[in-house]
């Protein structure tokens, strides 16, 4: 298991990027820079993370690649291909994205969204990206969401079977799958399933903690680690038994005290775990 953070930190040089990071008791990163980016500065950070034993785990992508307007769309689609070719330059274990939204909110949830044409869809655009990226040293990867597909591991073996790639692979975000009662009380056997389904085709991992609200209806509410009641340590245990360098990524916090905050929170709740 290799702990790390989607922040970059402030920093003001790719060497003292690293340096944060291997302080913060980081062992993997999310590569900071994106596709755009000059090739010499590429490599410097490319070059600090290899020197400080900094193990790239994603590129993001973060685009709409269903987007309904069809330029919009190619021009999504180009950038993904873009970046899953500079995760294969890297070596990074994988280039994430989420499937895409049937409306005006690139991530955004709608009843569209599980329709056949989603599903099949998504399932041409994955080849396209695949396809044209032509790579052999990284992997394409769909986050889970709770209102997109792939919602659980079971959506995400049939998306595997029929994209039929072998550059496609997992991001597991489980939280995101955390989206009714059952997955909710029990977690524990949740986190079996999706180990047990999905196994050796994760590439990478993120990690945050969900909150019941106690009130009605159903509010489910990320946050922090340690500020909710997911079985953290028994989700990364689950992923380290299946790839003892399995990257576990904590996202979507606001500033870079919280990040170090809840690292540490992280670290001592994980303890232990190989």
């Amino acid at each position: 298991m290799r702990l790390g953070t989607s922040a970059p930190l402030a920093h003001g040089t790719a060497e003292e990027w690293a340096e944060r990071q291997v302080s913060l008791g980081c062992g993997a990163v999310v590569f900071p820079l994106d596709s755009s980016a000059p090739k010499d500065k590429i490599d410097e950070y490319k070059k600090a993370a290899d020197s400080h034993g900094l193990l790239i785990a994603e590129v993001g992508i973060w685009r709409n690649a269903l987007a309904r307007n069809p330029e919009e769309r190619a021009k999504q689609r180009d950038y993904c291909v873009a970046q899953l070719r500079l995760a294969d330059y890297l070596g990074a274990r994988c280039a994430v994205n989420v499937a895409g939204a049937f409306g005006p909110r690139w991530d955004g949830g709608y009843r569209e969204n599980f329709s056949k044409a989603a599903w099949n869809e998504t399932v041409q655009m994955v080849r396209d990206i695949i396809d044209r990226a032509d790579v052999r040293n990284t992997y394409f990867t769909l986050e889970p969401m709770p209102w997109m597909i792939p919602t659980g591991p079971k959506d995400y073996l049939r998306l595997i079977e029929e994209v039929d790639r072998d550059r496609f692979a997992v991001h597991m975000d489980i939280i995101n799958m955390v989206n009714c009662a059952d997955r909710y009380f029990f977690a524990d056997e949740f986190i079996d399933e999706c180990a047990e389904l999905l196994g050796s085709r994760i590439r990478s991992c993120h990690i945050k903690d969900v909150h019941l609200r106690n009130e009605y209806t159903l509010q489910l509410e990320e946050c922090g680690p340690g500020k909710g009641e997911f079985p953290l340590r028994h989700y990364a245990s689950r992923m380290s038994a299946i790839d003892r360098d399995m990257p576990i990524i904590l996202e979507h916090l606001h500033t870079d005290e919280e990040y170090v905050s809840f690292m540490g929170v992280l670290k001592e709740e994980l303890d232990g775990i190989r």
